[in-house]
């Protein structure tokens, strides 16, 4: 087992007590982090970055606590208002790095906004939520196909996602403008 495994492990563990007694919660991290680490690894992401990616994907929805505490909801934007603190502090006790730590809060900060995404842990992360949320909210096709040609832009995540829900072959094709068009192709 490697230092990564064991900090990632200690993470996942301090995650599960967090949100004791939440098992719809504890599931949705758990398969968000699946997901993130399967398109990290398949897209060939470095070790540091890889890591980095999974402890986001462990904590992402950290902010929902909070959230529901002071507001009683927990919207997108207040995830991101509320997340980044308790990540901070509970990767600190897990024993992470500083520049991990950072880049984490960032993405937790930010998970739920979809433009400016700056980073391959940043777009893999907003894919292995989008994957885990379109199924967990059973959300119709045209949803789904929507999704995929808004917000998906790994190859590895693409392809997830039309075997998962059994979208049609698509094709992203970028024009001048760079705007997004889908094609199908049967």
């Amino acid at each position: 087992m490697t230092q990564n495994d064991i900090l990632l492990d200690t993470l996942y563990q301090s995650m599960i007590n967090y949100y004791q007694k939440d098992p719809a919660r504890i599931q949705h991290f758990v398969k968000v982090h699946s997901f993130a680490r399967l398109i990290g690894r398949l897209e060939g992401m470095d070790e540091k970055s890889l890591l980095t990616l999974e402890a986001a994907a462990f904590v992402h929805d950290i902010g929902i606590k909070p959230a529901e505490e002071l507001y009683g909801n927990c919207d997108g934007k207040k995830q991101e208002e509320l997340g980044p603190g308790p990540a901070r502090e509970m990767l600190e006790e897990c024993g992470f790095e500083q520049t991990i730590i950072d880049r984490v809060a960032y993405l937790v900060g930010h998970h739920h906004t979809y433009t400016d995404i700056d980073g391959m842990d940043y777009q893999i992360l907003v894919e292995a939520d989008f994957l885990v949320n379109l199924f967990e909210g059973k959300s119709p096709a045209d949803a789904v196909e929507t999704a995929y040609e808004r917000i998906f832009r790994t190859k590895s995540g693409k392809e997830i996602c039309r075997t998962m829900f059994g979208i049609e072959s698509m094709e992203i094709i970028n024009d001048s403008n760079k705007n997004r068009n889908p094609v199908r192709r049967a």
